[in-house]
Parts: structure tokens; sequence; C-alpha cells
């Protein structure tokens, strides 16, 4: 097998010196955008937790993520978060650079809503107690944010 990896190299070092000398990958810029738009992401969800926090509310957990299958994501909880008087509260942090074609909070479509409560659902399995709970948009639309608590229902 170790034979087969090595093609026409006839040592491990003349294999891996011949990966460092081949040429760029052509996706190398689908990396890089990859890893602005998570960085963005991350950054939406700094300010939106920064914001949250400054209303009273404290954060339980970031990033929850649940998958329905072996081969099928379920779905994220950017945010979970306790009000003050105790609800439990599953936040969305949506970004967009401005309000044009609906803006952020528009984003929040049907298949995201199943997609969140889903999780919702899961996370909420692991309490031993069922507290009141409501899902919240976070929608930045460049430097306006806007929180829409209750933004939608769980069906």
């Amino acid at each position: 097998m170790f034979k087969k990896w090595l093609g026409r190299a006839g040592t491990a070092k003349e294999a891996v010196d011949g990966l460092t000398a081949a040429p760029a990958m052509t996706g190398a810029a689908d990396l890089t955008t990859a890893h602005n738009t998570k960085s963005r992401g991350d950054a939406a969800e700094d300010r939106a937790l920064a914001w949250l926090l400054a209303q009273g509310l404290t954060l339980v957990r970031r990033n929850y993520r649940v998958a329905r299958g072996p081969h099928s994501r379920g779905g994220e909880i950017d945010l979970i978060l306790r009000d003050r008087d105790g609800t439990l509260v599953f936040a969305e942090v949506r970004q967009r650079r401005s309000r044009a074609h609906g803006g952020a909070a528009a984003s929040v479509g049907a298949s995201k809503q199943r997609a969140l409560v889903f999780a919702a659902r899961h996370y909420l399995n692991t309490l031993p107690s069922l507290p009141p709970c409501r899902f919240d948009v976070v929608a930045i639309d460049g430097e306006l944010i806007d929180w829409l608590p209750g933004a939608f229902e769980a069906e």
C-alpha cells in the first residue's frame, strides 16, 4: 500500500518533496472566501452577543449544533441565552451589508426556522425540566442592529 502511494518517487522523502513542489491548489480562493465568511459571521455573533448581554441576557451556550443523521445536517443555534425572567432564548444572528433584498431579518426563512426548532428541541431534551422559550433574531444590516424578540414560533 505504501509503495503504491509513493508512485514514481522511490522514497517517502521524495514523495513528500514532490508534494511540496506541486502547484498551488486551484480551490485556494474558495478556502479564503470561506475563511473570510466565517470570520465575518463570528464577528457578527460577537457583536450580537455583546449587544444582548448589555440588554440583560446571560449566555448559556454558543454554536449548539446537532445532526439529523450521519450524512444530514440538522441545525445550529448561534446563541442560547437566558432572559431576566428565566426565559430560554434561542437566538439566530444574521448579517448583511445593507437592507437591500430584504435585509438580514428576511433571510431567516421557513427552512432555517425548521432547522432552529429541530436543534432547540434537541437541546431542550437535555434539560431536566422545560423552561419558557422563545426564538429571537438579531439582524445586523451594516452598522444597524435589530433585535427581534419572539421573531417566530415553534410549530
